[in-house]
């Protein structure tokens, strides 16, 4: 379960920025939209994330991408004929003379600890790497590991098991790959290595994903048909059946359409609209993220679906006793309603006159308790909306 996401000197965001999931106690507003962990804190199941065109806000979700890839392909990427995944990741914010190193770090909540792992790094090595773990119930830390340029230093808990291997570890191998790959008796290194990996990220091309569904839409067809075809008549497609024929190679989907006088009609899926396309495979991800209490981070979630269908997919994450999370970027300001979010759940982001994205929450603002965060918002009170000039399509004289 996410905590907190931050990341500095990344694309637009020169700064840090801070994703926050942790709830404002002092809101007492919808309830049911919070994860509680029998601690004094409780977490947020969605954020929602608003932003003009070219603001930086899809920069947080490749930000988190990048920093998923780099722990997934470091341990991978040793071999001299190949290009580093830390050069091909390292995007630092370049309208500076000086050009830093980047940072990422995560917080995740994994059973009854609490795990703060981060790394920097530029494209020729890893400059810093380090990770923590908190017992919830006792607040008693722990160090894991620190590295720096010099030297790795493993805390007491796993000093006896990894202090031999690391002289091993490549510069621009990250320490967490280089352990989740050896056979352990420890956990540790796989237990943070796997809450990072199954994030589940997607961008606005969702609908164009036909590998996804190839992959996983057989499966879902043949074990789950009943609750997918609920949820296409909820969300209202006309669709009546889901089917699928194979040929021994490929797979070729479709739909089962009904007229008035009770006539079936077959259409491949593909000649379905965008936006139902895009919600089955939403679906499919929804559900695995809601069974697996997983993080989904989905960049312009809004893009090809109506408000209400917007809306229906966020209550699917609001499921009782579940721990997934949705983290999504919009333009929508449908939603942006105290009647669906609390203040600590919606985000703005905005650049600068330097061309550096800010992220703020709109807890950071004094709200009055009858104000319209969507009036408020297109006005330009929180930030985030386009800064739009006079423009004409005339011809000069």
């Amino acid at each position: 379960m996410l905590i907190q996401f931050s990341v500095k000197n990344f694309m637009s965001f020169r700064d840090e920025a801070i994703l926050d999931m942790t709830a404002i106690n002092a809101y007492k507003e919808h309830e049911y939209n919070l994860i509680d962990m029998n601690t004094k804190e409780r977490f947020l199941k969605v954020a929602a994330i608003y932003g003009a065109n070219a603001s930086g806000k899809s920069n947080l979700n490749h930000a988190f991408d990048a920093f998923r890839y780099i722990i997934m392909e470091s341990f991978n990427n040793v071999e001299a004929d190949k290009d580093k995944v830390i050069d091909i990741f390292y995007k630092p914010f370049l309208f500076e003379k000086n050009i830093e190193n980047t940072e990422f770090q995560v917080i995740e909540i994994v059973d009854e600890y609490e795990y703060k792992y981060g790394f920097e790094y530029n494209n020729t090595c890893i400059v810093s790497e380090w990770l923590y773990r908190k017992n919830i119930k006792t607040n008693r830390n722990t160090i894991i590991f620190e590295r720096t340029n010099e030297e790795i230093n493993f805390g007491a808990t796993v000093r006896k098991e990894c202090e031999s291997y690391k002289n091993q570890v490549p510069s621009e191998t990250l320490v967490l790959s280089f352990f989740n790959k050896l056979k352990m008796k420890t956990d540790i290194f796989s237990i943070v290595y796997k809450v990072i990996i199954t994030t589940m990220i997607m961008d606005s091309s969702l609908c164009e994903e036909r590998d996804m569904i190839e992959k996983f839409l057989p499966n879902t067809i043949d074990k789950d048909k009943n609750q997918l075809l609920s949820f296409l008549y909820a969300i209202d497609t006309g669709i009546k059946d889901v089917a699928y024929k194979t040929d021994g190679k490929r797979n070729f989907f479709y739909t089962l359409h009904e007229d008035k006088e009770g006539n079936n009609y077959e259409l491949p899926l593909y000649s379905e609209s965008e936006g139902t396309v895009k919600s089955i495979i939403i679906y499919m991800y929804a559900k695995a993220a809601v069974l697996n209490n997983t993080l989904m981070f989905v960049d312009e979630l809004n893009v090809k679906l109506h408000p209400l269908l917007l809306k229906f997919i966020i209550d699917l994450f609001y499921v009782k006793d579940s721990k997934a999370q949705l983290v999504y970027t919009t333009h929508d300001t449908t939603l942006l309603d105290k009647k669906f979010f609390r203040r600590d759940q919606i985000w703005f982001v905005e650049k600068d006159e330097e061309g550096c994205s800010k992220l703020n929450a709109l807890s950071d603002y004094r709200v009055r308790s009858d104000a319209s965060f969507e009036k408020d918002y297109l006005a330009g009170v929180y930030g985030g909306i386009p800064l739009l000039k006079e423009f004409s399509l005339e011809e000069g004289e």
